[in-house]
């Protein structure tokens, strides 16, 4: 039998509803993703502060029970890739992403259209950090379906 997830990177994110971006950081960018209708696949335009565009296909799957953790394997592409798959249709999600670094770790604090601040941490393989006081977080949110990015982008694309 073969490795289902011979080719996917398993993440293991904590969110978190934050009242503000912290200090530490080091880069922002735009993203436009879109859930694609009736799959688990995403669409990501990503656009750098530096100015560069990335493109990619992302399917992810839920390893456990829960929005927490999923197996993401990524296809990056090409302009005439990027353009042949244009006419997927799907809710979008447009954003804007403060990653953050500091005393040794890597936040990603995604600015949502209604203003709203959520911060992810992507504990890998490792024992989940303590979550620093400098995040000053309003509630945990890691377990909660509304916060995925395929329900925001339902949410934001129905006016909800």
């Amino acid at each position: 039998m073969s490795d289902p997830w011979k080719y996917a990177v398993v993440e293991r994110e904590r969110r978190f509803l934050v009242r503000a971006v912290p200090d530490g950081v080091v880069s922002t960018r735009e993203i436009v993703d879109r859930y694609v209708d009736g799959t688990r696949l995403r669409l990501r335009e990503v656009r750098d502060d530096d100015g560069s565009i990335t493109r990619k296909l992302t399917q992810k799957v839920r390893v456990g029970d829960g929005p927490a953790e999923v197996a993401c394997t990524n296809l990056y592409l090409d302009d005439a890739e990027w353009a042949a798959l244009q006419g997927l249709t799907g809710a979008e999600l447009r954003k804007t992403r403060h990653l953050v670094v500091r005393d040794g770790l890597v936040v990603a604090i995604d600015e949502l259209p209604d203003d709203s601040l959520l911060a992810e941490i992507d504990d890998a393989d490792q024992v989940p950090a303590d979550v620093p006081a400098w995040l000053d977080v309003v509630r945990e949110v890691s377990g909660d379906e509304a916060w995925t990015g395929a329900a925001l982008a339902q949410s934001f694309s129905t006016g909800a």
